[in-house]
């Protein structure tokens, strides 16, 4: 299928569809300027995850991770890029109904999308260890940044604040993983947009939603475990591709 064959049928597929999902993960905000971990310069090519994103080495070593955390300032700095706005316009066009995403970097909200499940927690809160308190991660970054208090302890209780994304090793949280099982079985099209399918649980998900009967569309830059399985792939940046899909879907919508 060449690629005009693909945009026109993927086109068609959203146009037609009536609960269509989008599951996202980190291609899809590498056009904001926030690098995937996972990628050769990625964070995880600088410090082994296993010292630095486990649960356990955090809890025994938390100083090591913060004296890090410079890393993640670009989440903080960052903008949604057209491929965040156009899911955006999908859900207010009425055919998307929800984004699931692998993505902590809350892009998809600035963008304008309503309904976001978060696979892997947050950057836009900390969370205390001890009393289990929510604190904005503005309170993390003054203690770090400006207070040089590494590791960071929470002003209630004095327990160690983390911020609330998942390590490796931690459970995801449950309610978005229900409410992430519920869209995928409910849907009639899945969308993948920029992510490899290489993270479990996300890589369940687009399984589940063929074998309930629902339509697959991949859109991503490399090669997926899934592309077999979809009804069409297209290989770009999301940036570029999804603004056009969205285009070509509001020209079928006046035809």
């Amino acid at each position: 299928m060449s690629l005009e064959e693909g945009m026109r049928r993927a086109a068609q597929l959203l146009s037609s569809s009536h609960y269509a999902v989008a599951l996202t993960g980190a291609g899809v905000s590498t056009e904001s300027g926030i690098p995937d971990f996972r990628s050769p310069g990625g964070l995880w090519s600088k410090y082994d995850p296993s010292e630095f994103a486990t649960l356990s080495s955090f809890l025994e070593d938390p100083s090591r991770f913060y004296r890090a955390a410079s890393e993640f300032l670009s989440v903080f700095t960052a903008e949604p890029n057209e491929g965040h706005r156009a899911l955006a316009r999908l859900e207010e066009m009425g055919i998307l109904k929800a984004v699931i995403t692998q993505n902590v970097d809350g892009l998809h909200q600035a963008a304008g999308s309503k309904r976001v499940v978060e696979l892997h927690g947050n950057l836009r809160e900390c969370r205390c260890l001890s009393c289990g308190r929510l604190f904005p991660i503005e309170v993390l970054a003054e203690k770090i940044v400006q207070r040089g208090e590494i590791p960071p302890l929470c002003g209630e209780c004095g327990g160690l604040l983390k911020p609330n994304v998942v390590f490796f090793g931690e459970a995801l949280p449950g309610e978005a993983l229900r409410e992430a099982f519920e869209l995928v079985r409910r849907c009639d099209l899945l969308l993948v947009a920029g992510s490899s399918l290489a993270v479990s649980p996300a890589n369940f998900l687009p399984p589940m939603a063929v074998e309930a009967g629902a339509e697959l569309l991949i859109v991503n830059e490399e090669p997926t475990p899934m592309d077999a399985f979809a009804s069409v792939v297209i290989r770009g940046k999301t940036g570029k591709v999804l603004p056009e899909l969205v285009e070509r879907v509001g020209e079928l919508s006046r035809d």
